[in-house]
Order: C-alpha cells, then structure tokens, then sequence
C-alpha cells in the first residue's frame, strides 16, 4: 500500500478552463513543477490526477490537470489536499533533507548522552524546529540548523546536537 505525503492545498479554481489554485511551500516550487501525477484526496479516497502543467505567482502555484476544463470539474475539490507517492518525494530530497515522519521518535544526544526524544517538527518562518522532550520531561524547541544540529542518522535513528547550555534541559 503506497504512503502519501502532502505538496498541497486546492484554494479554488483559477479562470475558467479548470485550473486550480494550490497553496504550497514556495521552497517547494521547484520539486512541484517536476510532478506528472498527483492524489487529491476527497471522501478518504487518494484521487490519481494527470498534471499537465503547473505554474506559479508570488503566493500559490497554479495546477491544470488531464480532464479537468471547467470551472464546474474543478470547484468540486476546492479545498481538498493534494499529495505525492513518497516514493516521488524520497527520490527528490538532497543528502541531508529528511521527511518528517523520520524525525519523529529519534533520540537526541549531546556529548554521546542521550538528553531526550524528538516529539514533533514545527516551523517559526526562518527554520524548522525540532520538539525535543527532555529526560526531565520538559519540552524544548531546537532550530533545525547545521550550526546546531550535528548529525541526523536515519538508520541509527539518532539526532546529535551541539553541548548549549539551556537548549535542553
């Protein structure tokens, strides 16, 4: 059974040939404009969707898709989401890019001690912040930088950060 991950969020339709307008992440233009096929789920079905072009303004991309030419085909999956195989997203992300999911769980350790577990990833508009419960079972927000964060092993299902006094406590 695939797992999907999701790109985005129909807003509405754009025109009058059955365009949608799609939130997205605009660091994710670049992976969206390489997609021939994705799912829009509607009634907990995964919806497969032919994508036949995909453009982009300043605050969402604009999706057409293979048998969708009106207005009327189109507002019926205003506001539905839209997603990807994850084997599509796997095959795309850069050598120290990892999916959220993977984060989700590992043990973090400073100095080779295990301070505590990552319990969720957020994002504050300049980084993604790893939640971090602590062995003492306070909850700490570390910013997902190379500056702090030292090493992701997605096998060992380990997270090393840097020793800052007060980052976990």
């Amino acid at each position: 059974m695939s797992k999907f991950v999701s790109v985005g969020k129909i807003l509405n339709f754009h025109g009058i040939k059955g365009e949608a307008k799609v939130g997205c992440s605009k660091n994710q233009h670049g992976f969206i404009s390489t997609l021939s096929v994705v799912y829009i789920l509607k009634n907990n079905e995964y919806l497969p969707f032919v994508v036949t072009n995909v453009k982009f303004n300043n605050k969402f991309a604009i999706f057409k898709f293979k048998g969708i030419d009106t207005v009327n085909d189109i507002i019926e999956y205003k506001n539905c989401l839209i997603f990807v195989d994850e084997t599509t997203i796997r095959e795309n992300l850069e050598e120290d890019e990892f999916l959220i999911d993977e984060l989700v769980g590992m043990k973090v350790f400073t100095d080779s001690k295990p301070v505590g577990n990552i319990i969720g990833v957020s994002n504050n508009g300049a980084s993604d912040l790893l939640s971090v419960k602590s062995n003492s079972g306070k909850v700490c927000l570390v910013p997902f930088v190379k500056a702090i964060v030292l090493n992701v092993d997605i096998n060992k299902k380990e997270v090393i950060v840097k020793n800052i006094s007060g980052l976990i406590e």
